[in-house]
């Protein structure tokens, strides 16, 4: 490995980028087997049961609205969801899982869950817990960067 490579492997943002991307192709590969995709899969796992509006579903996915809006048309044209204006404030939409979206979404879990349990199975404990603890130190990192702007 040359001294370039080595540095590279190094930086924080590029390891985590880097792990992101490979992850996201082994999702989106598994999501294509059963007819969605990584974002179809990523929202179904993120409608609650009593609805959730559209606005809440954007910055909890890192989604850009148009993507969001057209995947959402999509879903709604594929029968995974449908909307309705919230009972309390008609100014809101929520959106709700169909039977087909419930079932989308329990294969969705099952994936993520059996992923999660491979990798949990196969790294120490401690090592697991100073990962998160790392993680949790970038994430406040990360909004003391974003608080500057």
């Amino acid at each position: 490995m040359s001294k370039k490579e080595e540095e590279k492997v190094y930086m924080v943002d590029f390891v985590i980028r880097h792990l992101w991307h490979k992850m996201s192709r082994m999702y989106n590969q598994k999501a294509n087997d059963y007819g969605v995709s990584i974002s179809v899969g990523f929202i179904l796992l993120n409608i609650d049961k009593k609805g959730t509006p559209s606005t809440q579903l954007g910055p909890k996915m890192g989604m850009e609205p148009t993507s969001l809006s057209r995947t959402l048309k999509t879903m709604e044209e594929k029968g995974y969801i449908f909307r309705k204006v919230d009972n309390q404030d008609k100014r809101k939409v929520l959106i709700f899982l169909t039977k087909e979206g419930i079932d989308k979404r329990r294969i969705a879990r099952q994936v993520v869950l059996n992923f999660n349990d491979r990798i949990i199975s196969s790294i120490p404990k401690g090592k697991l817990k100073t990962f998160f603890e790392v993680a949790e130190r970038l994430d406040i990192s990360i909004d003391r960067e974003l608080s500057n702007f």
